[in-house]
């Protein structure tokens, strides 16, 4: 599956299937969140919850994709990422784009 944040596959002509996504919301566990504290003090990077997002986005792209190829898609394209914060300690990571099919020629 090629995933592409640009909204064509250069030197290919395409079929747009719809949209699709993928979410997930991780929390913060409660090591990692008395660690970031405590970093908040000295200042850095909270390893902890880059490694947190970076799982959320992970899961989120998979699940984007597993729904891509349920509609029999070849590619994702325009893809795009947002996250927001729902309740105190946890995020919810989203992945769209736009599924679609490669046209043989």
């Amino acid at each position: 599956m090629k995933l592409l944040n640009i909204d064509y596959i250069p030197g290919a002509e395409i079929e747009a299937l719809g949209l699709v996504k993928g979410t997930v919301v991780e929390t913060k566990n409660f090591g990692k969140d008395f660690m970031a504290g405590m970093k908040n003090l000295v200042g850095g990077e909270l390893k902890g919850y880059t490694e947190m997002l970076n799982t959320a986005r992970q899961i989120a792209t998979k699940r984007m994709v597993d729904e891509a190829e349920e509609l029999g898609a070849d590619a994702i394209i325009n893809i795009r990422y947002g996250s927001s914060s729902l309740v105190q300690g946890a995020a919810e990571v989203v992945a769209y784009g736009t599924a679609v099919k490669v046209i043989e020629k």
